[in-house]
């Protein structure tokens, strides 16, 4: 745009809009012009010439997240991170002028990520709509559709989901899991319309996509699948506890972190308020109508047979209230006939999580228990007496707000320290499952 004729009709258009991709950012680097784009959520980055023209793409190592091009603006060299589910966070250096990428930083860990490969698979949902999965597995992995698995989506606030490492599911991996992420409506992986496509009278086609992606495995053999569990945090907690009560066998073992569950009352509460052009209100008699129609708490029926669930909150969560969490663990437990329903609240602590290593470590540790359970439950591989002592005991220390007897430890640490039967019999192996059977996560 020339300042001397700021009018609209005087800008010249440098890079067009494109149909099959999103413009994530621009850099002015090298002298060039450095994009980023998301096409089908992944990321692509490319280098311009100052009118617009394609030079290059540079390499990138696999379906990932790549930030852009950190340099000077007259000097060659620049540098970008990349990550995706495979690769930890790692640092190329290239030329701006030549192209090309090497190497220089990458975080070293005590798992190898080279044993695990990530495809990307499309599911149609219910109105026809193209939903990507990026799926992750051991390379060479058996198709035979036996693997256990887990789900996870998100689906509002104009977030996207990209690939990105997270260290938490290789224990999953390692024991022949399957981590899935879908993409859901609602966020901005493809744009202003694939957001507004999931928020207010839109949402249901969010809970659409997410049923969708799992049938996608549930008629073709892959490296997964016969049992999904599901995992859920924050705002996906409205659509993870919205297609429980529509399908409450789908999953054998539930997980939301920080839910939101009460549409008709969340803007009272908390941040609630700020959620309003996402969601809208029941104070509005027309969008009461469909927020009722599909506020989870509302649709809890008694009698029906839910899965294994376990609910996590914080005592200081000041975006979702821990109220959803209690209300939907207190639902569940009067009303479901299926498996344990366990409420998870953690102590001095906020929406991102506690600041104590502590916590970190206490919560795969609580999930993996659950999920022990949850299998226990489904193939009856344990006696009905060891499985509630088991429960008996996650609801009284996984919950716990005391430190236990031992030595001042949390009830976690000190039943860790032990290594009695119940967690030797805990960290065996995941057997293959077939039949629905359930598996869960740690």
């Amino acid at each position: 745009m020339d300042p001397e004729r700021p009018a609209r009709e005087a800008w010249k258009e440098i890079e067009p809009e494109r149909k099959d991709a999103i413009l994530d950012s621009t850099r002015l680097v090298g002298g060039k012009l450095a994009l980023v784009y998301l096409k089908d959520a992944a990321t692509h980055l490319e280098v311009h010439d100052l009118d617009g023209k394609l030079l290059r793409e540079l390499p990138l190592p696999d379906m990932g997240t790549a930030s852009n091009l950190v340099g000077r603006e007259d000097e060659d060299e620049a540098y970008f991170e990349f990550k995706s589910y495979t690769h930890p966070p790692e640092i190329f250096r290239t030329s701006v002028a030549r192209g090309g990428a090497e190497l220089y930083s990458r975080v070293k860990l005590a798992v190898d990520p080279s044993l695990y490969e990530t495809e990307q698979v499309f599911a149609t949902s219910k109105d026809g709509a193209r939903v990507p999965v990026f799926v992750v597995h051991r390379k060479g992995a058996p198709r035979e559709g036996k693997a256990p698995a887990l789900l996870y989506g998100y689906g509002g606030f104009n977030v996207a989901v990209t690939p990105a490492f997270k260290g938490t599911i290789y224990p999953w991996l390692e024991r022949g899991g399957v981590y899935a992420e879908a993409i859901l409506r609602g966020g901005s992986e493809y744009g202003e319309d694939w957001h507004r496509a999931g928020m207010l009278q839109n949402k249901q086609r969010v809970f659409d996509d997410f049923i969708a992606a799992r049938k996608r495995w549930s008629r073709k053999a892959s490296p997964v699948l016969r049992s999904w569990p599901s995992a859920a945090g924050r705002t996906a907690g409205c659509w993870w506890g919205r297609r429980r009560p529509s399908g409450p066998t789908c999953s054998p073992w539930c997980s939301a972190t920080c839910p939101l569950i009460d549409m008709l009352r969340y803007h009272l509460y908390g941040s609630g308020k700020t959620w309003i052009p996402e969601y809208g209100s029941a104070d509005d008699p027309e969008q009461f109508k469909y927020l009722a129609a599909y506020s989870p708490l509302q649709q809890v029926r008694e009698g029906v047979k839910y899965p294994a669930t376990l609910v996590l909150s914080a005592d200081a969560d000041d975006r979702v209230d821990p109220m959803h969490a209690r209300k939907l663990a207190a639902a569940l437990q009067h009303s479901s006939t299926g498996g344990p329903v366990l409420l998870r609240i953690e102590q001095h602590s906020g929406h991102g999580g506690a600041d104590l290593v502590k916590a970190v470590i206490r919560s795969p540790v609580t999930s993996a228990m659950c999920a022990r359970v949850s299998l226990a439950m489904s193939t009856a591989r344990c006696s009905s007496a060891r499985l509630r002592k088991g429960l008996r005991w996650i609801s009284v220390n996984c919950t716990r707000r005391s430190p236990s007897r031992s030595g001042g430890r949390s009830g976690i640490s000190s039943f860790c320290s032990r290594r009695n039967s119940w967690w030797r019999w805990m960290k065996t192996p995941y057997p293959s499952t077939a039949g629905g059977a359930a598996s869960t996560v740690v």
